[in-house]
């Protein structure tokens, strides 16, 4: 049987207003990758993501999640996918265990379910001693991780996760990088980061935007071998600066 990849985008583009943010796009992720999207900022990163969450609909082409279309099958697309934005999306009012149990109900879970679900992601992010908390009283670190959490809840195939880390401290991120590890394997996931270390340390392949167009693809070994050197974020700045004048992908 054939293996169905988790993304595959076949000619994906989107234009607003005669601009073009993402270019004749064709994009695979495996099951179970780590990819990351990196480019500078109006590299047509974000608008990627968006599209392929059904945030937004493409001016032309299309893309599968696990084999569903993004144009004719979003519905099933959106209940595969779960989305961790670079804004955390908590309520600051409510309790850690509040926010879990409300979007347990979102997802209609019944209660023994919704118990079971809260417990098992308050144990595996390190939640359980901050659950009577309100989450707009926990550092930036610990709200990541239970915006993160509260993504998980619909046990997703497909995580996105935008910018996880920004803001973060160097010991909240190295926390947050260990809670990302952890998932590895087990669930897809498509990062987005300005962090160039952390894309390094985190992924499986990465891929370079700049203008809208996928400009390399690879390891981060590949690309820091294809740019001549051995530092990553010296690689990532020649890709994007000699991109004017070379085709590289």
């Amino acid at each position: 049987m054939e293996v169905i990849k988790a993304i595959e985008a076949k000619g994906l583009v989107k234009k607003y207003k005669g601009l073009t943010a993402v270019d004749a796009l064709d994009l695979t992720v495996q099951k179970g990758e780590l990819f990351a999207l990196l480019g500078v900022n109006g590299a047509g990163k974000t608008t990627t993501i968006k599209m392929l969450s059904c945030l937004t609909a493409p001016t032309e082409g299309d893309a599968f999640i696990n084999g569903f279309s993004i144009v004719s099958d979003a519905a099933k697309v959106k209940q595969r996918i779960g989305v961790s934005p670079q804004e955390t999306a908590v309520a600051p009012n409510l309790t850690v265990k509040e926010n879990l149990a409300l979007m347990c109900g979102i997802h209609g879970f019944s209660k023994e379910k919704r118990g079971q679900k809260t417990e098992e992601l308050s144990r595996q992010f390190g939640l359980m001693d901050i659950m009577g908390k309100r989450a707009g009283k926990l550092s930036g670190g610990w709200q990541r991780r239970l915006s993160i959490a509260m993504a998980l809840i619909s046990e997703p195939e497909l995580l996105f996760l935008d910018e996880p880390t920004l803001g973060l401290d160097v010991l909240a991120r190295s926390d947050l990088w260990d809670v990302i590890r952890s998932l590895k394997g087990r669930i897809t996931i498509i990062l987005t980061t300005h962090y160039m270390e952390e894309a390094e340390a985190l992924s499986d392949r990465i891929g370079i935007m700049k203008d809208g167009r996928l400009l390399v693809l690879g390891t981060a070994d590949e690309l820091k071998k294809k740019a001549g050197t051995d530092r990553f974020e010296e690689a990532f700045v020649a890709i994007i600066r000699n991109s004017n004048t070379e085709e590289l992908v």
